[in-house]
């Protein structure tokens, strides 16, 4: 049965999902005539089915990639083997995409295809200045790339880049999808990117899987799969949400199921929901079972293995069909001549006055930090859980915190700040202010690099697991360049500089994969100055406690300078963006407020964190001095009794002298 699997899975998989791509794309009718200037059959049938195949190899080389980092260890056969799928698959994504490029074109201009000059020109034109036509030629170089490396680096460490780059050549797919022109822009490109990477990992780690297992001997499999099967979950989880998220924006309401895009949705959601049961009978019967070889057990697996590729390859040939499929909600702006300044800024309607009691009640989902601070909170809560079971202390403070500080992230990402943000320039410094400042006070403390340290358990057949990559991580040369207190204090402070004045400030405003770099940088900035004080976990180098005071009011002092030269300014940032929204009020104003909140919102955590250097101080002092107690007691005092035996001797020879 495994033979056998191993050689039709992969076929079954294209097979099924090739087959449901036809039959949603006839009854969606996304392959349907255009009513006027029609491209052709080749073009409107052409685009999905390779499209579909862009799917497939993405996910192919993203999961062979995912389990090749975090599963497999470099010192078996099996991780080669799982490059060479990952190298493969990247190809199959090279070429996919390039002909998607070209079939794009055909569609778009009716152009039919062939060999002549002009049709070059014209496509390589489209490729170059077209936004639609320069983001299948990113994924193109992209996946070209990536194929190369793929074969060139059997490095473990760098291949941890290679896997971003591998999720970098989606982003452009991200940027394109469904809804690019109505509300909920921004919400759209988060939840179409978050679901084509986790669908990636999770059906390409699963047919990596099947096809890794000649290497696989004697128990080897069922530890590998029980990795793969923590990561399915992740996944599984993050697609059902994202992929909620996307239907409820082009759908619109519950009565729009009844349309053809809302019929194939509904197809999708079933696949999806037999695949979570598929999942939960390996993770809870199966996989326990694998240590104990037994040809009844094995022949199962394998068999809801073979079901589960089927039911995979419905949902994405079905998805590939969406992606042709008008949605219920419309997309076309063009026609809509009467917009706000905010709506032809940020796409967004412009939002009710923000009253005080507004930022608590009014939200905007940003649904990768909801998903971040949910995953945060779930994994050290199972690890302060992991260390009680076996006997371990975890302070109860420490949890609290950690919570707080992600449900705080969480607020401000997600909640009435984020409304603001992009249309009153005081919103955008309270974000900035609590991402720098509050979050990383809440966060520090919670030692989560020591808690992870602790509760995780290490590997031990090379592979490397949460343990291994996090302490990886925090003594990598790089950490201990950003940790060094000095450079996280410049790092902290200068960049306030460095953005504002900046074509950075625009980019984050503009663009929402800057919106995201924006809030990564400020809170990771503020995490490494607040670690660099009060922190716990391990890091290369701490300055002495009286330095650390003096680090501390220096880099908030120039902070405080900053403040007030934003609160002092004559001259607008971003005239054309905060001075356009149409709020009806002086936005010098309430840009000079957001000068203000950095001047002033900032004396708060720098007294938590100056109690926290001068508690942790005379802690340390107090246990300087009972070690020191201790030793006396160990020791009967030997070494002052030498100490006034010396003296002694001294003035006793003085003396004769």
């Amino acid at each position: 049965m495994p033979r056998s699997v191993r050689v039709l899975g992969p076929a079954l998989l294209v097979a099924v999902a090739f087959g449901a791509m036809v039959a949603a794309l006839a009854y969606g009718g996304g392959a349907a005539p255009f009513p006027i200037q029609d491209p052709g059959p080749v073009a409107r049938w052409g685009v999905p089915v390779a499209k579909l195949f862009v799917n497939l190899g993405a996910a192919g080389m993203i999961g062979a990639l995912v389990l090749a980092v975090w599963a497999l260890s470099p010192k078996r056969r099996e991780f080669d083997l799982a490059l060479d799928v990952a190298a493969a698959s990247a190809a199959v994504l090279t070429v996919a995409s390039a002909a998607t490029g070209v079939l794009t074109f055909m569609l778009v201009t009716g152009a039919p295809f062939d060999l002549g000059d002009r049709f070059g020109a014209q496509l390589g034109q489209f490729a170059t200045t077209i936004e639609l036509g320069r983001a299948w030629l990113t994924t193109t170089l992209v996946a070209a790339a990536v194929t190369v490396l793929c074969f060139a680096v059997r490095n473990h460490t760098a291949l941890v880049f290679v896997t971003v780059l591998a999720v970098v050549a989606l982003v452009p797919m991200a940027q394109q999808g469904h809804a690019a022109g109505t509300a909920g822009h921004s919400e759209a490109i988060t939840a179409l990117g978050l679901h084509l990477v986790f669908v990636a990992a999770w059906l390409g780690g699963l047919v990596t899987l099947v096809l890794l297992k000649p290497a696989l001997d004697g128990d080897r499999l069922g530890v590998v799969l029980a990795r793969y099967s923590t990561v399915a979950l992740v996944c599984f989880i993050v697609v059902a949400i994202s992929g909620y998220a996307s239907a409820a924006l082009r759908i619109g309401s519950w009565d729009q199921l009844t349309t053809g895009y809302g019929i194939l949705v509904v197809v999708k959601v079933a696949a999806l929901i037999a695949l979570g049961l598929f999942g939960a009978a390996q993770r809870r019967i199966l996989i326990g079972r694998m240590t104990r070889p037994a040809a009844s057990t094995t022949g199962t697996f394998w068999l809801l293995v073979a079901v589960e590729l089927a039911f995979m390859g419905l949902a994405s040939g079905v998805a590939a069909a969406l992606a042709r499929t008008a949605t219920p909600v419309s997309e076309d702006t063009a026609g809509q001549l009467a917009r706000t300044p905010a709506e032809i800024l940020t796409g967004e309607p412009l939002p009710p006055w923000p009253e005080p009691w507004r930022y608590f009640t009014e939200w905007n989902p940003d649904l990768l930090w909801l998903l971040l601070c949910g995953f945060g909170i779930f994994f050290y809560v199972a690890g302060v859980v992991r260390l009680h079971r076996r006997g371990d202390r975890w302070p109860v403070w420490r949890t609290i915190l950690w919570v707080s500080g992600l449900a705080l992230l969480a607020w401000v990402t997600s909640g009435g700040v984020n409304v603001y943000e992009q249309t009153l320039f005081s919103a955008h410094m309270l974000a900035h202010m609590v991402l720098t400042m509050a979050v990383p006070v809440l966060l520090v403390p919670g030692a989560p690099v020591t808690l992870a340290a602790r509760a995780i358990r290490p590997r031990k057949d090379g592979s490397r697991g949460g343990r291994e990559w996090i302490l990886l991580a925090v003594h990598s040369r790089f950490a201990s360049i950003i940790a060094n207190p000095i450079v996280a204090a410049v790092l902290f402070a200068g960049s306030l500089w460095v953005f504002y004045y900046s074509p950075l400030f625009r980019w984050t405003m503009e663009d929402h994969i800057g919106h995201e770099w924006m809030v990564a940088h400020f809170l990771i900035t503020g995490y490494l100055f607040v670690q660099s004080l009060i922190g716990i976990d391990p890091v290369p180098y701490r300055l002495p406690y009286p330095f650390r005071l003096l680090l501390l009011l220096g880099t908030m002092a120039f902070h405080a300078f900053f403040g007030l030269s934003i609160m002092m300014s004559s001259g607008l940032l971003l005239a054309d963006w905060y001075g356009a929204m149409g709020w009806g009020t002086d936005a010098l104003a309430d840009q000079q407020v957001g000068g203000g909140i950095a001047w002033s919102i900032g004396e708060i955590p720098t007294l938590a964190l100056a109690i926290a250097v001068a508690v942790q101080w005379a802690r340390s002092d107090a246990k300087e001095t009972k070690r020191r107690d201790r030793h006396a007691d160990r020791t009967g005092e030997a070494e002052l009794e030498e100490y006034n035996a010396r003296l002694a001797a001294l003035a006793q020879r003085d003396g004769v002298q």
